[in-house]
């Protein structure tokens, strides 16, 4: 592989790093700005939300924009929100640091892929994009565990100066690795995203996503306090249960993609999401318990992100039929519903910390979970009856 992609890779540690390593900060944050764990979890949902607005809608204003240049300008964004969250003398500045480093992760995914494909041969495509994506796993094993360590010994700014610090060095590896003339795709049009979101099929596969991470996200944004609270472990201890919580995502998600493979994507679906929502009605049982609740963690980790890869096959699936001419653009979608899930789920969950408190959040979230679950088998008998119908016409 070029060292061009490695580039890539570095950037996408940094996005994800910054996407999570806040669920293990928010009960410091809270406590240093003197605002409440539902006003802190809002950073999440923020963030999730400027992911989801930044990738259809800026991807398309940027669509001429020459590749290089943009991403350049996006890892330039992404450092300076960085510095503002480092510097952050309030809440409300530090709200504003999320939105900004939010809107250049959405669209560096959305060009990352077409860039990685256009550095190797055409037979390794998939596997370009396999190795930036997996800045995002070695983000959720290493960087968000060292980035909570940092901000739990130094104090929260001092992780976002750290990650700023990796925004740097990834900003020179694409100044000097990535070629200055690369392929660039026929622009998405806002129009042709518009008509993507008129199909019924595709909405449903969006509220899928949007569901089983915001199920996931109601209970997840709220973990760090809850192991401290009602689990009873030291602050400290937050980085090394995170770093559970990753290597068990590293695992889930290899363990997802072969199983999408191996049963279809709906049937996949159906084993995540059941056991997704088993771990969260588990978690409302053990979080008492340190050894049961880090069993649970473990368990958590393994079906939480496994979904993704049968979600993004599926809706290519369905674009393949219902819009074959924007199959990309349906796919890209697809990643903003996961982040409107993000931002639904830490929003829902900061109101039940409110209104029920925060062991209130696993049995909701499950909840939520559940109704993934039965979306998941509605739309798998729809195309069964799709399947019946062609057949019969054939």
């Amino acid at each position: 592989m070029p060292l061009a992609l490695w580039a890539l890779t570095l950037s996408a540690f940094a996005i994800g790093t910054t996407e999570f390593v806040i669920v293990g900060l928010i009960p410091t944050i809270a406590a240093n700005l003197d605002v409440s764990l539902p006003s802190a979890g809002l950073l999440v949902s923020l963030y999730a939300l400027g992911v989801a607005i930044g990738a259809p809608v800026l991807t398309a204003l940027t669509g001429r924009v020459p590749r290089k240049f943009l991403l350049l300008g996006l890892m330039a964004l992404f450092t300076v929100g960085n510095l503002v969250a480092w510097q952050a003398p309030g809440y409300e500045a530090l709200i504003i640091a999320r939105v900004l480093t939010g809107l250049a992760h959405g669209v560096f995914f959305s060009i990352g892929s077409t860039i990685a494909t256009g550095l190797v041969p055409k037979e390794k495509a998939a596997s370009a994009i396999a190795l930036m994506f997996s800045g995002l796993t070695v983000a959720l094993v290493t960087g968000v565990p060292l980035g909570t360590f940092i901000g739990q010994t130094f104090g929260w700014q001092s992780t976002f100066l750290a990650v700023s610090g990796l925004g740097v060095i990834a900003f020179f590896g694409s100044l000097i690795l990535i070629p200055r003339e690369l392929a660039q795709t026929r622009p998405s049009t806002l129009l042709s995203q518009f008509a993507v979101l008129g199909k019924p099929r595709l909405l449903l596969v969006y509220a899928m996503t949007a569901l089983g991470y915001g199920g996931s996200f109601t209970a997840f944004t709220y973990l760090a306090p809850m192991l401290e609270q009602v689990s009873g472990f030291q602050a400290s201890a937050t980085g090394l249960l995170m770093l559970v919580y990753g290597v068990s995502v590293a695992v889930g998600n290899v363990w997802g993609g072969r199983l999408a493979d191996r049963k279809g994507p709906v049937r996949a679906l159906q084993i995540i999401f059941a056991g997704l929502a088993g771990v969260l009605l588990l978690l409302a049982i053990t979080a008492s318990s340190q050894w049961l609740v880090v069993l649970t963690v473990l368990l958590w980790g393994a079906v939480a992100f496994g979904n993704v890869a049968g979600l993004q096959l599926y809706v290519v699936q369905q674009a393949e039929r219902e819009t074959p001419h924007a199959v990309d653009v349906a796919s890209g979608l697809n990643i903003a519903a996961f982040n409107v899930g993000i931002a639904f789920g830490a929003w829902v969950g900061g109101h039940i910390v409110t209104q029920l408190g925060i062991m209130a959040t696993p049995w909701i979230g499950a909840l939520i979970v559940f109704v993934a679950l039965a979306l998941t088998t509605w739309s798998g008998a729809l195309d069964r009856r799709t399947e019946a119908a062609l057949s019969s016409t054939a």
